[in-house]
Order: structure tokens, then C-alpha cells, then sequence
């Protein structure tokens, strides 16, 4: 990878809009710089990083008191919406959903650059999925033919340049494969796609995925990660499946406006540590295969610096491959 590629990396963490009643005891926070909290997913509706925003947003609203909008801008792997941020006003009141690890081969919008941060909200596995018709026994059977037939096998992603592109490309780098990428605007339509036999695989959230998979139209090869994930506890990580080495999860932080006031932030901060505790937020996790995060608005520029420099040798292979 060329040094001014390397520049253009951008570690990022989303349509119809809902607009969340203000119900139950509020928390007073500091005044929000807009009439509403604006909350866009760079992504279509269905996907894990919806489904979470929304849960999240409905809690912050009532904890709050405080109107909350959230709206999906899908397009460019959510760098649209990103765009649409970071070009916003303090007064336009904007809060993101930003996915990672997520590259891009133009610079986009990044925390901690353009995009003030505020929150790590979720982290967890992502799951190697195929039609249970066609399925065969296990990953291991599926690379070896993959190999044989390399024309043969493709897997599809929720975009060009996100953590289930990063996850493929890392399994192609690991078993020695060329499994040809195919990216969507979302999870869910890869997950159509898949379940109908479209495309032979795909890496997907496990919000998604999960439905299809205990209805048996989906056959679960492997997690993503180097634990087996609750839900699915009988299928095997991709480390279990002959790659000790191999690791990959994707999060969701939460980012907001350029120039809002850090005290304001820091309260915002405070609120949504209490929303990833709750109940609601807490089930819609579990139900996503993912686990509440928190911390601080430091906290999260640490763990994106972390999650960079844990990507950067896959990056300098060159293996990954982004579209204009």
C-alpha cells in the first residue's frame, strides 16, 4: 500500500426517519444545541447498527427528555452520512452511528478529526454465513473447495471497506484464498441475497443473520471472533476451524457535530453510559450476538488508535481492494 493510501485510511465507525416520543422520568442534561438530537445510520434499516441506534435512541429520548430523530442515510458504505456530519453546525444537533474498523480510499470525515466522539456503544463477532440448502459440512470444506473452484465462491458484506470486508479478506489472506468480495448497502439485503442463493457466502453482524440461521435458511460456519458467541453456541470460531491466529469483530461508537461544546458532550457522554446499561439496550445486544461497551469520550479515541494499529499489517499486504 502506497503512503498516500495509507493517508486516505479513515477509521470510522446511518431513508426513513423515526422520531422517538418523550415518555417517562427525564435526566436532565445540559441544553442540546438544537431544538432535537438528529441521530443518522449511514445504513439501510434492518442491519445491526439500526437496530441498535434505535433501541439506544428511544432510551437516551426518555432519559433525556430530549426529542430524538433517527434517520438512515445509506450510500458510499456510510460515508455519506458521514459527510452530512461532519459538514453540520453545532446547532444542527447531530448524532452518528459510526461502524469500525471501516476504511475508505478517499478521506472521509474520522473521530476525533472531523466528528467530535462520544461514546463506545457495542462490540462483537461477526458470523460466515450460506444457503442451508447448498451448505456444505463445514468452513474447512468450504475453503478447500474454494480453493479448487476460486470462480466458484464470493461472499457478500454489508460495503466496500467495512469490519465484514476487513473479516473476508483477512480469512482469503489466512487460508490462502480468493474469495471475491461483494459489497451491499446493508446487511439485510446481503442477507436476502444469501438465504435466496444469490451469492454462495457472506460475513455478516449477527443481528441480521440470526433469524435466518435458527429458521434453518442460513447455515452458520464459524464466528468471527476467538470466543463462540452465545447465541450459536454450538458453531465453531474461525480460529477453531484450523486458523489460531485469525480475530476479527466489528463496533459501534457514537459520534456528534464538530464544535459542540465538550461540557455538553461529556453530559451526553454520561447519559448514553447509562442507556447501554439498561434493560431494553441491553437485550437488543444480547439479541445482536454483542456486548454493551461505555467508557469515556477518551476511552473511545484510545480504542479506535488500538483498532487501527491492529489492522495496519493487513492493509500494508495490500489485500484490500476498494472501489472509487
Amino acid at each position: 500500500m502506497t503512503s498516500a493510501f495509507r493517508r486516505h485510511i479513515a477509521w470510522l465507525g446511518l431513508g426513513c426517519a423515526l422520531a422517538l416520543p418523550l415518555t417517562g422520568h427525564a435526566e436532565p442534561m445540559l441544553a442540546w444545541p438544537g431544538k432535537q438530537i438528529t441521530w443518522i445510520v449511514g445504513f439501510v434499516p434492518g442491519g445491526t447498527a439500526d437496530v441498535l441506534t434505535r433501541v439506544a435512541a428511544q432510551d437516551l429520548a426518555t432519559r433525556t427528555g430530549l426529542n430524538v430523530v433517527v434517520e438512515n442515510k445509506p450510500g458510499a458504505s456510510g460515508a455519506i452520512a458521514l459527510q452530512q456530519v461532519a459538514r453540520s453546525k453545532p446547532g444542527d444537533g447531530y448524532l452518528i452511528t459510526v461502524p469500525g474498523p471501516l476504511i475508505y480510499p478517499t478521506p472521509q470525515p474520522a473521530i476525533g478529526k472531523e466528528l467530535a466522539p462520544v461514546m463506545l456503544l457495542a462490540q462483537g463477532p461477526m458470523v460466515i454465513v450460506g444457503p442451508a440448502p447448498r451448505a456444505l459440512p463445514s468452513l474447512a470444506a468450504v475453503l478447500a473447495d474454494a480453493r479448487k473452484r476460486p470462480d466458484a465462491w464470493s461472499y457478500g458484506s454489508s460495503g466496500n471497506g467495512t469490519s465484514q470486508h476487513l473479516a473476508g479478506e483477512l480469512l482469503n489472506k489466512s487460508a490462502g484464498t480468493r474469495i471475491v468480495h461483494v459489497p451491499y448497502k446493508g446487511g439485510g439485503q446481503a442477507v436476502s441475497d444469501v438465504a435466496g442463493g444469490q451469492i454462495p457466502l457472506a460475513i455478516l453482524g449477527s443481528a441480521p443473520v440470526l433469524p435466518q440461521i435458527k429458521a434453518g435458511t442460513l447455515k452458520a460456519y464459524a464466528v468471527t471472533t476467538r470466543g463462540r458467541l452465545p447465541a450459536l453456541p454450538d458453531v465453531p470460531t474461525v480460529a477453531e476451524s484450523g486458523f489460531p491466529d485469525y480475530d476479527a469483530s466489528q463496533w459501534f461508537s457514537v459520534a456528534a457535530s464538530p464544535g459542540i461544546d465538550a461540557a455538553v458532550l461529556d453530559a451526553l457522554n454520561a447519559a448514553l453510559r447509562r442507556t447501554v446499561q439498561a434493560p431494553a439496550f441491553r437485550a437488543a445486544v444480547a439479541n445482536a450476538g454483542m456486548v454493551a461497551a461505555g467508557g469515556t469520550r477518551a476511552d473511545l479515541e484510545r480504542f479506535i488508535a488500538t483498532d487501527t494499529a491492529k489492522w495496519r499489517t493487513l492493509l500494508d499486504s495490500g489485500a484490500i481492494k476498494l472501489s472509487e
